[in-house]
């Protein structure tokens, strides 16, 4: 019997495109990946201060006038309802292969794969770069920033192995309760800020790190079962969003920017507010409304192709933006090369030549670390050993607190013990850094016999309708 291997290169994967697959689900994640990154490059404002050394800013602190572009180009909310349809169906798919064995750790492994994989490689080499320069020499002013700023991204990787391990009760419940288990989502994120804003309950307003992205998950499980699509529905988010939004920002408590801003005491991202998320339904309903003609679009065979092989490689791209981003900076300062003032004449002259070194550099490392965001063969669905499903919920719950830990202390002071609270946690970079890798491998040893060639994939650019 002759077996015919899998496509593997984008033009395969793109040729063996079923002709039902909804594509622009791809250019969602591709497109809003694609935004963040860009967006983090132009906010970026690095200019030297009054001694000489570089400084680290942001461009919209120094011209306040730009944050209403953060209603655009803050498209999160997008790549986590993307997700949540994914979910949706990979669940479902892998659910009525399993028969009577629980799915949830070959799930989690196929899902987790193309994500933690890639995050695991990022950490190890930043932690061995970190470790070398901090060991021979104190570091300077943009190697302190980097060292803090690079990791800054993890966030986004533990918010999405949250919904991921969470997917299956709550898919349940959208299955029981439609549109109700998003409402009952919406209602905890109201109730949150009101006890935030109003007696001021301590550490409250952390419960909407889950209330707010898990909505917008929860967006995607009614996007999977064709609600959003009902006559009406992508008008009445994106305008009930974008009201609700604007008048939560003018009579509220809530900053006119949908990201993080130094300095600010109310933060729409961090943690994430009501004010988001009314920006989510906005964002949610205006993509909805561009489906239509998005899909005639994907249907060239050129354009699919593109999309194909962006997928392919988007995570590494996101992991690393900020180090090409930072490289740059770095290399124009070992060069001789100014830096402007920001928002100065001759800052916005440079900018396009910054913009094009960081893409130049983000493709060559990209090109040396896309082997980690492969899939994987897949393999005849085989039930997971006794305690695979604890162990996988083990796994991803340590990969999340690292994640989250690393993001927030960064890999500054290695040798100092230097720490960040999570929530009410204290973390240091080390025991993050040991969380990571940790909850990787129990999500792998959970996983591995089981995890996909009931097609369920490997890889978010899936080739497989369900």
């Amino acid at each position: 019997m002759t077996i015919t291997p899998p496509p593997t290169t984008a033009a395969e994967l793109a040729a063996a495109t079923p002709r039902d697959r909804e594509r622009f689900v791809d250019l969602l994640r591709v497109a809003s990946l694609g935004t963040v990154v860009l967006g983090h490059w132009l906010m970026a404002a690095v200019g030297t201060g009054p001694g000489g050394d570089p400084e680290v800013g942001n461009l919209l602190a120094v011209l306040p006038a730009l944050q209403p572009l953060t209603w655009l180009l803050q498209v999160m909310p997008v790549f986590f309802l993307v997700g949540g349809f994914s979910h949706a169906l990979s669940y479902r798919s892998l659910r009525r292969r399993a028969g009577d064995a629980s799915p949830y750790p070959a799930f989690l492994r196929a899902r987790l794969q193309r994500l933690l994989r890639p995050t695991a490689a990022f950490v190890v080499v930043w932690t061995a770069g970190a470790l070398l320069v901090q060991s021979l020499t104190s570091p300077g002013p943009l190697t302190a920033a980097t060292f803090r700023l690079v990791t800054q991204p993890l966030w986004f990787v533990g918010i999405y192995l949250a919904m991921v391990a969470l997917t299956p009760p709550l898919l349940r419940a959208h299955e029981r309760w439609g549109w109700g288990a998003f409402g009952a989502l919406v209602g905890a994120a109201v109730a949150v800020d009101v006890a935030r804003f109003g007696p001021g309950l301590p550490y409250v307003e952390f419960l909407n790190f889950a209330f707010v992205w898990l909505a917008v998950h929860q967006l995607g499980f009614l996007r999977a079962d064709g609600r959003l699509r009902l006559p009406g529905v992508p008008a009445a988010l994106a305008v009930g969003g974008l009201v609700s939004a604007a008048l939560l920002v003018w009579l509220g408590p809530y900053p006119l920017s949908m990201v993080g801003m130094p300095g600010e005491k109310v933060s729409n991202m961090a943690p994430p507010t009501l004010a988001l998320l009314c920006h989510a339904l906005w964002l949610v309903g205006a993509v909805e409304a561009l489906r239509v003609p998005a899909s005639r679009l994907l249907d060239r065979p050129r354009v699919w192709r593109l999309v194909v092989a962006a997928n392919g490689v988007a995570m590494t791209a996101f992991l690393w933006h900020l180090t090409a981003m930072l490289g740059v900076y770095g290399g124009l300062l070992a060069l001789g090369v100014g830096l402007p003032e920001p928002a100065t004449a001759a800052w916005w002259a440079q900018l396009p030549l910054r913009l094009m070194a960081a893409a130049l550099l983000t493709a060559l490392l990209v090109a040396a670390f896309r082997l980690f965001e492969l899939p994987s063969l897949q393999r005849p669905f085989t039930p997971p050993a006794t305690g695979g499903p604890p162990l996988a919920a083990l796994g991803v719950s340590a990969a999340l607190l690292g994640v989250l830990g690393l993001s927030m202390v960064g890999l500054g002071g290695l040798f100092e013990g230097r720490s960040a609270v999570l929530v009410a946690v204290p973390m240091t970079a080390p025991v993050a850094i040991g969380l990571v890798l940790a909850g990787w491998l129990l999500v792998e040893r959970a996983g591995r016999g089981s995890a996909a060639a009931s097609r369920l994939p490997a890889t978010d650019v899936d080739l497989k309708v369900t």
